[in-house]
């Protein structure tokens, strides 16, 4: 069995690919670049050369494949209304071919305060948004929790707190830092959007959250005791200024559970916790 994956050669989509590898799957990897299609070359993998925006490109590589898992987006926050629109177009058009596919959302959103779990459907967040599970009914949906951790992360939610941290000589927390995010490791990430393609049902959601919340505090202590920083609280007022934009996000209370993915796939996560991977120092960029 062939399968096509968008974001292939990213940080999560390498592990998707070889998780498919190692269990038996041919897979055809989209890359838009010379050094993304190397580095699918080495895994094993078939190219496809092609990008988001070419959605021709994605209706051929979706064609010639069994099952599609989406991985890829364009993680531009400052046009993020404009990319989000292209992930909505490129679902849209790997759907026109009609194969099995399982698309890419997150935990973060669905509900913030609470306990999110996958029966609740992610309501649509004029400032954040995400189209992925509108954007094909169809479509199986994997939610990743705002922090997925691992060996490589370079670029997700963890690293710019590492990089704030530096650059202001202190990690840290807003108010009391009790909101908490859920996270999960990106190889139990991959694990899971196998399992998804092999067991999951149109239009059933998953949860890759192998830890259901983790207080911010712990997060920002972690990462002050990594690098022998100070960890101090900043009131609401004051996250603006150390946080920027990504302010909303560090303040965010956003608890997930994965115990329907659990019970309906067979999937038990077995990496490491976030915490650890911290204090292992595989954020020291």
């Amino acid at each position: 069995m062939k399968v096509f994956v968008t974001g292939a050669s990213g940080f999560v989509g390498t592990a998707v690919v070889q998780e498919l590898l190692n269990n038996g799957y041919e897979v055809l990897g989209l890359a838009r670049s010379a050094e993304s299609a190397a580095k699918l070359n080495k895994l094993g993998a078939e190219v496809h050369g092609g990008d988001l925006e070419d959605l021709e490109s994605l209706r051929r590589g979706a064609a010639v494949c069994d099952k599609i898992i989406h991985c890829g987006f364009i993680h531009d926050f400052t046009r993020f209304a404009e990319v989000c629109a292209i992930d909505e177009a490129a679902i849209k058009a790997m759907a026109e071919v009609g194969k099995p596919m399982v698309v890419t959302s997150g935990t973060a959103l669905v509900s913030p305060g609470s306990l999110a779990t996958e029966e609740m459907a992610s309501p649509f967040n004029p400032g954040w948004p995400r189209a992925s599970e509108r954007a094909d009914s169809e479509a199986m949906v994997l939610r990743l929790p705002p922090s997925v951790h691992g060996e490589g992360d370079r670029h997700g939610f963890v690293p710019m707190l590492v990089n704030l941290a530096k650059e202001q000589g202190f990690s840290a927390y807003i108010g009391e830092g009790q909101n908490r995010w859920n996270a999960g490791h990106r190889l139990d990430a991959a694990v899971l959007y196998r399992l998804a393609l092999e067991k999951g049902k149109p239009g059933e959601r998953f949860h890759a959250a192998a830890e259901e919340g983790i207080a911010m505090r712990d997060i920002a202590e972690a990462i002050g005791k990594r690098l022998g920083l100070p960890v101090k609280s900043v009131s609401v007022d004051e996250a603006g200024a150390h946080f920027g934009w990504f302010a909303h996000m560090a303040g965010l209370d956003c608890p997930a559970s994965s115990a329907l993915t659990q019970a309906c796939l067979g999937w038990q996560p077995v990496q490491q916790t976030l915490i650890a991977d911290i204090a292992a120092g595989i954020y020291d960029l």
